[in-house]
């Protein structure tokens, strides 16, 4: 076979370095791994996962940089459980915090906001939910402990409140603001409004009875999220999955990328005013999602993945993919040859990249704002070649994040068509992948506490899952990161100095998900 059709070597899975430290030597060490010399030798807190171990509770802080994952592990008495809080090194650290103590108890101590999270003022006292017991549900009382807006004094200060029910199809969440003019002067968001419980549902499940439900975690993510799922118990249980198979894979996550963009790109046209721009894109999102029913027989490409393998019906004609990121290009350079548009994109909402790396912003919102992170290069499962690059833009506004979506469906459109070729060329036989499933060979059952962790760059950022099996081979425990639940407390940070008619647009430059922030 010639040189230029071999198929690049699978990239090495990065060696997950795990340590055990005590309570009183968290702070320095989750210090060290987080203020590296530079940022390129820093970490970032990924993932907090807490676990109901009879009389103590375990906290894994799993830290990942580039081709590097560490896991720091704290063992603390339940007669005696609160840990220190690391909110003063992280803010990300500060909210997965408080989400432990909403729904498992565990204090964090001196943490700066210690008021609820997940669980609003109406939810029962002294209950919590995640515990293994957590005995049966008490009467839900009146809100005993409302969210602590900030209430911003001043000459011309006004409140306008939004939410939590909204005038379109979209999930609830409340937006307090508070006004001069016009002007933004502070934003509040409060969300978790329909806390659906997730991560107990997948307890107790064989993993392939899981993907399901891994595919509804947010509904417009179902193959970010299923396939960061089955990584994650494919490493527990130190399941191989075959070349094609993760080339497949790869392409079906690339589709997801560019129906979702594509539909942000007309939307955030059609919140200037730009409709008929709008309903040219959305054709082509349609045309999208026909694609993807063809492929996987499911328009949001639910039921491909599985276990240890991939199935699906075809694959989408390169052709017809170059004419939709051809038209897709023209809708694009319409949109920012007309001047009030532009005008209405450019400075809005900015995220300046010392606040966006401060946050730790992922996705689109990361790379809009100057940072590189993308787990297809940090943290990749398959080689995607040349068509790949991580886009980037600097300005960190509104007109940043659509250029950064309009490049990267280009760039997607090329990865696939690549996948396509080296699927079509180095593995004729195995283009539609094996279909290969957990009752097909796989087997999840094994001694002792096995764990895994799956990073996958869905079309919002960055989605960690880590699964932890049992002996008889079913869930003992899954935590879930979508990227919303970092990207979420960037939103307020930019909406300072844009004003309240810029509110829709900005919002919906950083679309990020209700359901996939509240589990």
């Amino acid at each position: 076979m010639p040189e230029s059709l071999t198929t690049p070597p699978a990239p090495p899975a990065p060696l997950v370095d795990r340590r055990s430290v005590s309570r009183d030597d968290l702070s320095a060490a989750a210090s060290g791994l987080l203020n590296g010399t530079t940022p390129e030798d820093s970490y970032r807190l990924a993932l907090v996962a807490c676990h109901d171990d009879d009389a103590e509770f375990r906290i894994v802080y799993v830290f990942a940089a580039t081709a590097r994952l560490v896991e720091l592990t704290v063992r603390i008495p339940k007669a005696d459980a609160w840990i220190p809080s690391l909110a003063h090194l992280s803010l990300a650290a500060g909210n997965f915090e408080r989400e432990m103590r909403d729904l498992f108890g565990v204090r964090p101590h001196n943490h700066p906001q210690p008021h609820r999270l997940v669980r609003h003022g109406h939810w029962p006292r002294g209950w919590y939910p995640m515990l293994a017991d957590p005995n049966p549900m008490p009467e839900f009382e009146p809100d005993v402990e409302s969210f602590p807006f900030v209430e911003v004094e001043g000459p011309g200060v006004y409140e306008i409140a939004v939410g939590p029910i909204h005038a379109g199809v979209i999930e609830p969440g409340h937006f307090r603001f508070s006004v001069v003019g016009e002007t933004i002067v502070r934003m509040e968001a409060r969300q978790y409004y329909l806390h659906r419980g997730m991560e107990k549902l997948f307890q107790g499940r064989l993993p392939a009875a899981g993907i399901e439900l891994a595919e509804q975690i947010s509904g417009d993510t179902a193959i970010g999220h299923s396939l960061a799922y089955l990584m994650a118990v494919e490493a527990a249980a130190g399941i191989e999955v075959s070349e094609p198979d993760r080339l497949v894979r790869a392409l079906l996550l690339e589709l997801e990328r560019l129906y979702n963009h594509a539909t942000d790109l007309g939307s955030l046209a059609n919140d200037t005013g730009f409709a008929i721009v709008d309903a040219h894109a959305q054709q082509l999102r349609e045309t999208l999602l026909r694609i993807n029913k063809a492929v996987t027989g499911h328009r949001l490409l639910r039921g491909a993945l599985s276990l240890g393998g991939v199935s699906v019906h075809t694959l989408p004609d390169p052709i017809e993919l170059r004419r939709i990121a051809a038209a897709l290009a023209e809708i694009v350079a319409i949109t920012l040859s007309h001047a009030i548009v532009r005008d209405r994109f450019t400075g809005t909402a900015a995220l300046p990249t010392t606040q966006a790396r401060t946050i730790g912003t992922l996705g689109y919102v990361a790379r809009a704002s100057g940072l590189g992170v993308d787990a297809r290069q940090d943290h990749p499962f398959v080689e995607l070649g040349d068509a790949f690059a991580v886009v980037t833009e600097t300005g960190g506004d509104v007109l940043s994040r659509y250029q950064v979506r309009a490049r990267e469906f280009q760039v997607s459109t090329a990865v696939i068509i690549g996948l396509i070729s080296r699927l079509d060329v180095a593995f004729p036989e195995s283009r539609l992948g094996s279909g290969r499933t957990a009752e097909a060979g796989a087997d999840t059952s094994g001694a002792g506490i096995r764990s895994g962790l799956g990073l996958v760059e869905g079309w919002r950022g960055t989605i960690a899952h880590r699964v932890e099996l049992a002996t008889d081979g079913t869930i003992a425990r899954e935590k879930v990161v979508d990227p919303s639940f970092l990207n979420w407390p960037s939103l307020p940070i930019a909406l300072a100095v844009t004003i309240v008619p810029d509110f829709p647009l900005a919002n919906k430059s950083f679309n990020q998900s209700y359901a996939g922030n509240d589990l």
